[in-house]
């Protein structure tokens, strides 16, 4: 079920945002991001040899871990 709310951070964010944009929105150094981003823990996609997280799935990503928690 979703709620009609403001995703907070999230507004507005292009279908793939760069880690260390991702790190700053989780609140977590660059370098963790990137570590999370190669084990999957963080929903990522390549172009080329950048890699990007997908914001879309970071939020869902979120909300299942709120729900964990």
């Amino acid at each position: 079920m979703t709620a009609n709310r403001a995703d907070g951070p999230f507004d507005g964010l292009p279908l793939l945002i760069p880690v260390p944009q991702a790190a700053k929105l989780l609140g977590i150094s660059r370098a963790a991001a990137y570590r999370f981003a190669s084990t999957g823990d963080l929903p990522t996609k390549r172009l080329g040899r950048r890699v990007y997280v997908v914001s879309a799935k970071l939020r869902e990503f979120i909300d299942t871990e709120d729900k964990a928690a």
